[in-house]
């Protein structure tokens, strides 16, 4: 099977190395090949003809697509696009990892991420559950992090959605977003696709989610016409309504790349950080922020890799703050399991202790 990329997007690349001081998997390995530079020297050899083979996997497996690179490249190559699409490639020619395999089996049988059986709403009681209103233009898009792995985030998140009408899906399943990131896409085409027919049986018209991996594949993967928000826009709009206190605490916030790089979701996160408490901000910040290695598939499959990157990232951390703040479950967890001595919250958390 021939390999099919944009051969322009490809040929961006120059070479130049300007990644090679940003990319967060290179600095952690040292491996040419785990830079962007690399990656796209291989992209390019199996664009001219080279076999695929299994031998191209830890380079191009091991990309978390956090986009710095994209951000800093002066020739504006986009190489997180090219690297999932070469990984897609990849699928289709039958060269994958076993934890790549593993986690698209999850999300088809089970719809989400980590294989559970148990109910997507085991958060709410029953009572709570049969009052769900059916429809309603807005809809909390939980996700599988938040549903399975961090339910007090679901239901402290839900809490506050609800006082503004919000409802749930009757059905939600896993966004898809990790299976576009690695490789599966056709899989992906018919999970959105159910969560689409969802959408519309609600007859909703906005979708809010706590997840920056859920956040940037609504946005920018299903439909244009659907408005997806994040938490963080939503309670930045919202706080006069809330009504939140202030609280003697000095926080640092740790921007989730898929948030804040990929869709420039800087602002809002800060505003509602700074309406509770005392923001001291990290060293790497906004479009520089360093990734916490949980994304791209690298997590599942390379996790000494992706706690690595998780422990660079906690040495930015400012003296004398008393939590880390983010806005997203997947960074929550890589950065606790990196363990640091601060602990790490998810911006609901704080938001939920102004209110209490």
């Amino acid at each position: 099977m021939p390999f099919e990329i944009d051969r322009r997007s490809v040929y961006k690349c120059v070479q130049c190395g300007t990644c090679r001081s940003v990319c967060p998997v290179f600095d952690a390995v040292g491996w040419e090949s785990a830079n962007t530079r690399g990656r796209m020297l291989i992209i390019k050899s199996l664009l001219e003809g080279r076999p695929p083979s299994e031998d191209v996997l830890p380079s191009l497996a091991s990309c978390t697509t956090c986009g710095i690179c994209a951000a800093k490249c002066p020739a504006g190559a986009n190489p997180p696009e090219v690297v999932e699409a070469a990984r897609a490639q990849l699928v289709k020619c039958g060269v994958t990892t076993e934890a790549q395999e593993n986690l698209k089996s999850a999300v088809i049988t089970y719809g989400n991420s980590f294989g559970e059986t148990k109910d997507r709403k085991h958060w709410l009681s029953e009572t709570e559950r049969s009052k769900l209103p059916e429809k309603s233009g807005y809809v909390y898009f939980v996700g599988c992090f938040d549903s399975y792995r961090y339910p007090e985030f679901a239901k402290k998140t839900f809490g506050i959605l609800q006082r503004f009408g919000v409802t749930l899906l009757p059905d939600e399943q896993c966004c898809a977003s990790p299976l576009l990131r690695t490789g599966f896409k056709e899989d992906a085409e018919k999970v959105m696709k159910h969560n689409l027919d969802q959408i519309k049986k609600v007859g909703a018209h906005t979708i809010i989610t706590s997840c920056a991996g859920c956040y940037t594949t609504l946005k920018n993967n299903y439909p244009e016409e659907l408005r997806v928000i994040s938490l963080p826009e939503f309670l930045a709009e919202h706080l006069e309504e809330l009504n939140l206190k202030k609280l003697d605490l000095t926080v640092t916030y740790h921007d989730p790349c898929h948030l804040g790089r990929h869709n420039k979701v800087y602002d809002a996160p800060r505003k509602v950080i700074q309406a509770i408490c005392t923001l001291k901000e990290m060293k790497n910040i906004k479009e520089d922020s360093r990734c916490c290695g949980g994304g791209g598939g690298v997590r599942i499959g390379y996790p000494d890799i992706s706690l690595e990157l998780a422990r660079n990232r906690l040495q930015d951390v400012p003296e004398s703050v008393d939590y880390i703040v983010t806005s997203c479950p997947l960074c929550v967890r890589n950065l606790r399991d990196a363990g640091g001595d601060i602990e790490v919250i998810d911006i609901v958390e704080l938001v939920a202790m102004a209110i209490e």
